[in-house]
């Protein structure tokens, strides 16, 4: 199996299935999400909104991987040339385990697929008992971007609420500062898109109205890296071990501790 990948999370993937050796393709995402493809002789391509036709064709490609965000135009572009493609729009932790499986029953590793299900389904588990007997729940803003603000998706929905906290809004839905403001969430975790962990904690601060929500007063207005909330793949754990730091502080840190700002930054930062 000859595999084209699109998006980071489908390597990650195929790294956690111990299958990078199907992998003829990746995009330049990918090499940052998965260290170990640098060391490959690899090909570089595009990601699944802007990928032609024309690059792939020449890698012959038994299968094409795509998640979103995706351009249905380059996708059936990529078709039409007779590449097979597998476009993958997961919304939930239910949807990703599925994505695990389909791509482990690609690669011909469907036992190692459900061990990583089975991983990932008892580390959410540990931490919802974990933060079982934090009396608190608190209310949580988790922004994916902020031009405009969007809430963060519907698996970091679930993630906070494994969490032990309540997620503020409509996931993935537009909103506004002064709506935020109004909410007064508690804890304000921000994890925009492509930005990695360099979310301008002190801009976001600077809105208006901002100064006087509970999480910029009680300094709990967070980052935490892009790759491990907006990935859809085996690191959201990772990204749900610094959502459970962020929400109880000096209980839930070991190994996942949130910064201060002005100190290193690591996987999450609070100003």
């Amino acid at each position: 199996m000859r595999i084209a990948s699109l998006q980071p999370s489908v390597s990650i993937i195929l790294d956690r299935l111990g299958c990078l050796d199907a992998l003829v393709a990746c995009t330049g995402y990918c090499l940052a999400a998965v260290p170990a493809l640098r060391e490959r002789s690899i090909t570089v391509v595009r990601d699944s909104w802007s990928t032609t036709a024309e690059e792939l064709i020449a890698l012959r490609p038994d299968l094409v991987i795509a998640s979103v965000p995706y351009r249905q135009e380059s996708l059936t572009a990529i078709l039409k040339a007779g590449c097979p493609v597998l476009a993958l729009a997961p919304h939930s932790l239910a949807d990703i385990e599925q994505d695990i499986r389909l791509i482990a029953s690609v690669a011909g590793a469907v036992e190692r697929g459900g061990a990583i299900i089975a991983a990932m389904r008892a580390a959410v588990s540990r931490v919802r008992k974990e933060t079982a007997h934090c009396t608190a729940k608190p209310l949580v803003y988790c922004e994916e971007w902020g031009k405009p603000l969007i809430h963060s998706q519907y698996w970091v929905k679930e993630l906070v609420e494994a969490a032990g906290g309540i997620f503020l809004g409509q996931p993935g839905a537009v909103t506004t500062p002064e709506a935020v403001a109004e909410a007064d969430p508690e804890v304000v975790i921000a994890a925009w898109c492509g930005a990695g962990d360099r979310v301008p904690l002190h801009h976001l601060a600077a809105r208006p109205g901002w100064q006087r929500i509970r999480a910029v007063r009680s300094s709990r207005l967070c980052c935490i890296a892009d790759e491990l909330l907006n990935t859809p793949a085996p690191t959201l754990i990772e990204g749900l071990h610094a959502i459970a730091a962020a929400l109880h502080p000096g209980t839930l840190d070991a190994g996942h501790a949130t910064r201060r700002h002005g100190e290193n930054r690591s996987n999450s930062e609070c100003v």
